[in-house]
């Protein structure tokens, strides 16, 4: 079973997903298609003094110590759970792993703990001297703490995946770049089967002070559930927040032959560097078009095959214009007549997690054929006509999707999933 490049197709036979909406796909798929939001105020740590006070975190997780890291963990192992138990498998999974994870590092909980150790002297831990002081005094769970590869150690263990598992961070492309490698592993015969998992848990005091900085942050406080508005013109900034999401990658006839149920097909993926600027798009859009472009290339499908989009729409004002000019540049007039819509207005900004999230919803919106609204989308951007399933969901016939990933450092992902082989 081949697609139109002769390469193997990949199925979709599993998927887990866990967001601020809840645990499990068909809680969070009650919620998203009932158009409620997940975002709330932080209730985590002490948020005084800080512009942004308002996240979509996951705090009906038991996880201690409460860690970027170990919190991370618990949302890849619910999900990757959920996902592999629905593909029909339990401890064995005999396939490759790959985690899409946010960056580690020793967080401030771990920084005042060093800085406040007998004969050191009280003065603010810099970059250099942390890591001074980490070698003269080395504690091992300190140390477990900035291991990259240490979530997906874990994880491989726990799901029964096969060889050294793979973690990457592309930012917030990386959740579809799992399952890029996924695909891409498939198609070239090294295994039947994959798990693409993408996690993060990372909403911390310092994390939104570093997006503040870059301006990046809305600052809706006082409303936090109509905080995200994608590509309403009132919209200044994302709200971040936390999730994971895995799904079960196949070829169509190793999943046939186990008589597995399929849930949707990836049929292309199309990925494209941005070098213009650290956070912000090259002004003529050219790399979101060429990854848009390269997504329906591989899939071999062209933009009126598209039924819907599941859009990255941050609800940053720079973002979803981008976006939007991308989509037109490929589409043309036609994107005025294609649904489009993004779960960020419900879930906020998962981060590293959002790519594989948003695919798990797109799976679903083929299967129930239910467009998820853009909630909070009161006061329309003439500068981007187009039909954002406004604020409640909408039947139709989905059998293809395209779900946009754009990143900062430039990293893009494009995927084009369907409902069934071509």
């Amino acid at each position: 079973m081949t697609d139109t490049h002769g390469r193997p197709v990949v199925a979709v036979t599993g998927i887990g997903v866990v967001s601020s909406l809840g645990r499990g796909v068909e809680d969070n798929w009650a919620a998203l298609t009932a158009g409620r939001s997940g975002i709330h105020r932080i209730t985590r740590f002490a948020t005084e003094n800080l512009r942004t006070t308002i996240a979509g975190t996951v705090d009906f997780m038991d996880v201690a110590p409460l860690t970027a890291i170990d919190l991370s963990y618990a949302l890849a192992e619910t999900a990757g759970l959920e996902a592999v138990r629905m593909a029909g498998f339990e401890g064995d999974f005999a396939g490759p792993l790959f985690l899409a994870a946010p960056p580690v590092e020793l967080e401030w909980q771990h920084r005042f703990a060093l800085d406040r150790l007998p004969g050191e002297a009280r003065e603010e831990a810099g970059y250099d001297r942390l890591l001074e002081l980490v070698r003269q005094h080395p504690q091992p769970a300190m140390y477990r703490q900035t291991l990259f590869g240490g979530i997906s150690d874990r994880l491989a263990d726990r799901l029964g995946t096969r060889g050294l598992p793979v973690t990457l961070s592309t930012a917030c492309a990386s959740g579809a770049s799992a399952i890029q490698l996924g695909v891409e592993a498939i198609r070239r015969g090294e295994t039947d089967r994959a798990v693409s998992v993408g996690t993060d848990g990372s909403v911390s005091a310092e994390a939104l002070i570093r997006f503040s900085l870059l301006s990046a942050l809305s600052t809706d406080n006082d409303d936090p559930e109509r905080a995200s508005k994608p590509f309403s013109k009132d919209r200044d900034g994302f709200v971040i927040a936390e999730g994971a999401a895995a799904l079960v990658l196949e070829s169509l006839e190793a999943a046939t032959a186990r008589g597995a149920r399929i849930l949707g097909i990836i049929h292309g993926v199309g990925e494209k560097a941005d070098d213009f600027h650290r956070t912000r798009s090259k002004p003529d859009g050219s790399p979101i078009i060429a990854t848009i472009r390269r997504g329906l290339a591989d899939a071999g499908l062209t933009p009126e095959d598209i039924d819907y989009v599941n859009a990255h729409g941050t609800s940053t004002p720079e973002n979803d214009r981008m976006e939007a000019g991308g989509l037109t540049a490929v589409f043309g007039e036609h994107i005025k007549s294609v649904p489009i819509s993004s779960n960020k207005s419900m879930i906020g900004h998962t981060l590293t997690a959002a790519g594989a999230i948003e695919a798990v919803f797109s799976i679903l919106t083929m299967r129930d054929g239910i467009l998820p609204p853009t909630i909070n989308y009161e006061v329309p951007d003439p500068a981007i006509p187009l039909d954002t399933v406004p604020n409640v969901k909408r039947s139709a016939d989905v059998a293809a999707v395209l779900s946009n990933s754009f990143g900062f450092g430039g990293q893009n992902v494009s995927l084009v999933l369907g409902r069934e082989p071509r």
